[in-house]
């Protein structure tokens, strides 16, 4: 008779775990490869958004990609809610430009600047000649995984200064296995635009691998912008890595969280407003989210807010640029 008992018991514990389930709303960050910026800080945001508001019935959590242009194609096909993407990248697809040339995203609609996604351009040493990416000319170098913002922001890189991938044997690494591949002697160079300090750099140099990182001279930048204008001058100050002694002159553009217009306003507004009530933990996360403030929350972005982020930035008195108010504010 206890086993007859027993069985809808089970039957209704199972039940009522499956509804506690459903209850939650699980929303997925699409980041990059584990050696850059992106993966921990996504991972930080996820693990903060879950914290904060698991009472809410929401879990959030960062998901390793191939970066920015998988990115685009996983909010596209809604196998992910958020994902931090380039701003190179999000503005070609949003327009329709450069990859995604007459194919445009009309629907891509960002949430805040992150950080500054800074170029690190890698050589090995005994190749380097004039100490400016120029030298990546004749080199196996790795311009990243292919379908990433990488690969795109370092083609975008080698195009402005007259450069294409027939100018080196190219490599499709991310950024833990360029780093490997250049200590083993299989690879001269490679591109790994991040956030400082990049994780993997910082093994590079604690390591003691003979390879530096390259600068960029003004005259490459004002070329590089002519084809794509949204790099600016970064400069990484000696010592942000192990055993550099010298202040590094690079460029950067700016990294974005981006989601779908269709995304629920309040969901959206929520998630940005609990992010901003909480930059101390994001600080904690990765140095590189010390960029982010409400001052900087909209630098260096040229796809329209959301209309959740839009209401939140108002409310907070922020001056919201004509470019960036969403397309349905105006539809109203």
């Amino acid at each position: 008779m206890r086993r007859f008992w027993l069985i809808p018991v089970l039957l209704a514990a199972l039940i009522l775990t499956s509804c506690s389930n459903k209850e939650y709303q699980y929303f997925s960050i699409a980041t990059a490869s584990t050696g850059g910026t992106y993966y921990p800080i996504g991972v930080g945001m996820g693990n903060l958004w879950t914290e904060k508001l698991i009472d809410q019935g929401i879990r959030a959590t960062g998901q390793s990609s191939a970066g920015s242009v998988e990115n685009i194609d996983l909010l596209q096909k809604e196998e992910a809610q958020l994902a931090i993407l380039q701003a190179l990248i999000g503005d070609q697809a949003y327009n329709g430009t450069g990859i995604y040339d007459s194919r445009p995203y009309e629907d891509l609609r960002s949430m805040t600047m992150l950080w500054p996604n800074v170029e690190h351009f890698v050589l090995l040493n005994s190749r380097i000649k004039t100490g400016t990416i120029a030298d990546i000319e004749g080199r196996s170098f790795s311009v990243g995984p292919k379908a990433s913002g990488t690969e795109q922001s370092t083609l975008a890189l080698m195009e402005g200064i007259g450069l294409t991938t027939a100018d080196i044997s190219p490599e499709h690494l991310g950024y833990d296995d360029t780093i490997s591949a250049i200590r083993d002697g299989r690879l001269e160079g490679g591109s790994l635009p991040a956030g400082t300090p990049v994780t993997a750099i910082t093994d590079m140099y604690a390591s003691g691998v003979r390879a530096d990182v390259l600068d960029v001279t003004d005259e490459q930048l004002e070329a590089i912008n002519r084809q794509n204008n949204v790099f600016f001058r970064f400069e990484i100050p000696k010592r942000t890595y192990p055993r550099k002694t010298e202040d590094i002159q690079t460029i950067a553009q700016s990294n974005f969280l981006a989601v779908d217009k269709k995304l629920d306003e309040d969901m959206v507004y929520l998630l940005t407003k609990t992010l901003y009530e909480n930059l101390d933990t994001m600080y904690e996360v990765h140095k590189s989210a010390r960029a982010m403030s409400l001052e900087n929350a909209l630098e260096g972005i040229s796809v329209p807010l959301h209309m959740g982020a839009y209401r939140y930035y108002k409310e907070q008195g922020l001056e919201i640029p004509a470019e960036l108010i969403p397309p349905e504010v105006k539809d109203e």
